[in-house]
């Protein structure tokens, strides 16, 4: 479950709960949206939140404004607790009570953060290029998601012992082994190499 606060200079104006249940959340200027922005820089049907599970992702449905996260301008974004979304003098702010998935932003260079990891009995990602070269992140979570915030993002996900792979905002998907993602998702491999945002990630079984 998640929750969407509007504010408009600072005022609370409606506080709304997404669910499996209600899946699809709708934002515009007309008044058949679950939430109505009167406001004329906003479209009629200007954006929509979807609910995946425990997933959630932000679609600009065409506006003629734009839709903004944390002030880059997207067109699908995968939503992380704490995002702010911006329509005109809008703010919404997006709260998740989940635990799994840790957004690793990148740094202004577009290369990928990563906190440092030591030993685990979990798969590991490692950066082979770039400043950051050396550094790794434990897969300990059901759901981590990699990258650049409207540039590109993917998914990686927990099922059994098995990871999987999955892009999920960006133009172009990222190569694994020199290859693109053929499928929705892929199940990734020892020694699998990982390109992301011209980012080198070696996926690594502990």
């Amino acid at each position: 479950m998640a929750k969407i606060t509007v504010t408009l200079d600072g005022t609370s104006l409606q506080e709304l709960e997404i669910t499996r249940e209600n899946a699809k959340t709708t934002i515009g200027r007309r008044s058949g949206n679950d939430v109505v922005l009167t406001n004329p820089a906003i479209s009629g049907e200007h954006a929509v939140i979807e609910a995946h599970g425990n997933e959630f992702f932000l679609q600009d449905l065409n506006s003629t404004n734009g839709t903004q996260v944390n002030g880059q301008p997207i067109t699908r974004h995968y939503l992380q607790n704490g995002d702010c979304i911006e329509l005109g003098k809008y703010r919404i702010n997006f709260e998740t009570g989940a635990t799994d998935g840790a957004l690793n932003h990148a740094e202004p260079d577009n290369s990928i953060f990563m906190l440092g990891a030591g030993d685990a009995p979990y798969p590991i990602i490692r950066i082979m290029n770039g400043h950051n070269a050396g550094k790794e992140l434990v897969l300990s979570k059901v759901t981590t998601s990699l990258g650049s915030p409207g540039i590109q993002v993917v998914l990686i996900s927990r099922s059994d012992d098995c990871y999987f792979i999955r892009h999920v905002e960006g133009e172009q998907p990222p190569l694994i082994n020199d290859l693109p993602i053929a499928d929705e998702q892929q199940q990734l491999h020892h020694d699998d190499v990982i390109e992301l945002s011209g980012t080198q990630l070696l996926f690594s079984v502990a």
